[in-house]
């Protein structure tokens, strides 16, 4: 899996692009077939600091995506990487409920 780290308004920090890239990396634990990942890091001053953190995670026919916002980027990685975790226990599924369907009229064919 490849995984960008694209940080907008501000140079983000080594340490904080390695923190970035094992969360996500975290999310191969869950499901395997992740293709690529993206987390974008957006530092809006004008909000009162605001500290965003939007992932994107592309899976075989869909990309799954979540953007969390607060005070620190590693609170809001965290909780993007929470989202997304949900997201894909839900889109495995969906998966495997799809392919149990497809199994069940195989066997009653034969």
């Amino acid at each position: 899996m490849s995984i960008t780290v694209t940080s907008r308004h501000f140079k983000a920090h080594n340490s904080l692009v390695d923190y970035a890239t094992e969360a996500v990396d975290r999310l191969s634990h869950f499901y395997d077939g992740i293709i690529k990942g993206e987390v974008i890091l957006i530092f809006e001053k004008v909000r009162n600091s605001t500290k965003i953190a939007e992932i994107k995670i592309a899976v075989y026919g869909a990309t799954l995506t979540a953007k969390h916002s607060s005070d620190d980027f590693q609170k809001s990685i965290d909780k993007a990487v929470g989202k997304l975790e949900v997201r894909l226990k839900k889109y495995k599924d969906k998966l495997r409920s799809k392919d149990r369907v497809a199994v069940r009229r195989v066997r009653a064919k034969a």
